[in-house]
């Protein structure tokens, strides 16, 4: 606990905290001593299992050594990820547009591992799953359509998608996917098509499955699922879906795996 102790200035513990280089960063800090927080609050039931960070009778900092495996599932930055990206956006920009999906596609361009990950670690230990919401000192802090909109431009009007009901207007026997190939680089070697060749139905499809699955829900396999299909064909026909709501919601969906995740004796 020497390289990564809690710094307690008169009984204030600064959370949440990273680590970089055997230091200690906190931010929204100072915090009061857990002996004496009290709760106000009379109207929502009282959970151990879902308390925030500070109520936690041992705090486990090996988590934020090494990240690498808890956070696989980050978007790639390979080189031959920007290239297929680039091709088809040469030929489909406009189509993007009139969808809505063209400037939240750009940050598919960026290295976003610029990221503290402990930081970002150590926040979820404040999300609660009963109310969620952020509970910190200050009030409770959620995630709202307009923080989605403001991060990727997408607009937060749209029409509610339910793959159950939509009506598929491209059968799935007449694209040309390679259903074997599911690893990103795999599915991405398989679809990329050659240099000066026209992106074709198929090809575009193809690359919003692997957009939807590597760069906006981060699939943990690593994979590109098949459930994609009927959402990547619905962008390509250009229908006015709400991605920012779905996007969201997978938000709030993998806050709550995380948070829980994250309590367990096991580890994450």
């Amino acid at each position: 606990m020497e390289e990564a102790s809690l710094k307690i200035y008169n009984s204030q513990v600064l959370l949440p905290f990273s680590l970089e280089n055997g230091n200690m960063h906190a931010f929204l800090g100072p915090f009061i001593g857990q002996n004496k927080k009290k709760f106000g609050n009379t109207l929502l039931p009282e959970d151990s299992s879902t308390l925030p960070f500070i109520h936690s009778p041992e705090i486990d900092l090996s988590l934020l050594r090494d990240t690498t495996k808890i956070f696989r599932a980050f978007p790639p930055v390979k080189n031959t990820h920007l290239e297929w990206l680039l091709r088809v956006e040469n030929e489909m920009s406009s189509s993007w547009v009139e969808t809505g999906i063209f400037e939240f596609i750009q940050l598919a361009k960026f290295d976003l591992h610029l990221f503290d990950p402990q930081m970002l670690l150590s926040a979820i230990f404040f999300w609660n799953r009963e109310t969620r919401a952020f509970e910190f000192p200050c009030g409770f802090v959620c995630p709202t359509l307009l923080d989605i909109a403001a991060i990727t431009g997408l607009t937060p009007l749209g029409d509610r998608f339910h793959p159950d009901v939509f009506e598929e207007e491209i059968s799935i026997k007449e694209l040309s996917i390679t259903w074997d190939k599911k690893t990103y680089l795999a599915f991405i070697n398989a679809h990329v098509g050659q240099p000066g060749t026209p992106v074709s139905t198929s090809k575009h499809i193809a690359f919003l499955m692997y957009w939807l699955s590597a760069c906006i829900f981060c699939t943990p396999s690593l994979q590109v699922p098949k459930y994609y299909l009927t959402l990547a064909q619905a962008l390509h026909l250009k229908k006015k879906v709400c991605l920012n709501k779905l996007l969201l919601a997978s938000l709030y969906t993998c806050l709550d795996e995380a948070s829980e995740s994250l309590f367990k004796e096991t580890g994450p």
